[in-house]
């Protein structure tokens, strides 16, 4: 009688043990698990920025740049090569500081930005001209964004779109920010070719660039949770033609006195 009065006992002892080791072990696999998803995401985002870094500091963006500047060397405006080697200088500034940061204002990345249209329009100054428009409810100096996300998206336009019109004069390229509805969004217009393609392997580079820059935008965003996307398509005159390109970066808006947590 006393065996059956301890024999439930035991069992239910041992159930217990077993239930609690059980939800201990799962538990572990768990964090290991999550740990080891954190780590990857931690690389893939090192990657990301490297990878993003090396495509702004295009070698032939640096060298086209170098020889403009030397061509007004020799063409005796020091004035003129003084102003655009300082640009360069800052330009490449401003990228080595920028890249190994997930945030910086949205005044740091125009500010780069201002400097690369300056530096290509020293090139192609026939070829196109830009507006950079910020919509009065921005506030770049209290608004975050993820570096080197826009200039890639610019840099294609010029190169793919604007520079390959058979026109070889006229291009416009329009860069509107704006908030709409506590959204951040960067618009990107232009009026080239919308099936314009480059026959080098500027193209290739060009679109290798954008991919880094949408997959780093997405990976910031799942992290941070901003709920990020990018959509284009062309811009349609009245016949409803397409007559050019508008690409659209939009995410949460992001304050400078957020404290951002992963």
């Amino acid at each position: 009688m006393v065996f059956a009065a301890v024999w439930p006992y035991w069992v239910f002892f041992g159930v217990s043990l077993i239930t609690i080791l059980l939800f201990f072990f799962e538990r572990e696999k768990r964090i290991r698990r999550a740990a080891k998803e954190a780590l990857h995401r931690q690389q893939a985002m090192i990657n990301l920025e490297l990878n993003a870094f090396q495509a702004q500091l295009d070698p032939h963006f640096i060298f086209n740049s170098l020889n403009a500047i030397h061509h007004y060397i020799l063409a005796t405006s020091t004035d003129m090569a003084s102003l655009y080697l300082t640009r360069f200088s800052k330009l490449m500034r401003l990228m080595m500081g920028n890249f190994k940061k997930e945030w910086i204002t949205l005044q740091e990345d125009l500010d780069a930005l201002e400097l690369y249209l300056q530096l290509e329009q020293l090139r192609f100054e026939q070829q196109f001209t830009y507006r950079l428009v910020l919509e009065p409810e921005v506030e770049p100096m209290h608004t975050l964004i993820p570096p080197l996300i826009i200039q890639p998206y610019v840099q294609y336009a010029i190169w793919h779109r604007l520079l390959v019109r058979p026109e070889k004069i006229g291009g416009q390229l329009d860069i509107i920010i704006g908030l709409k509805n506590d959204r951040l969004y960067i618009r990107v217009e232009d009026n080239g070719n919308p099936t314009a393609s480059l026959l080098d392997d500027t193209a290739a580079r060009l679109a290798n660039g954008i991919d880094i820059a949408s997959e780093r935008l997405y990976l910031m965003s799942e992290r941070y949770h901003m709920k990020a996307s990018i959509s284009a398509q062309p811009i349609l005159d009245s016949a409803s033609h397409p007559c050019g390109n508008r690409l659209v970066i939009s995410m949460e808006h992001t304050p400078a006195r957020q404290e951002l947590t992963g």
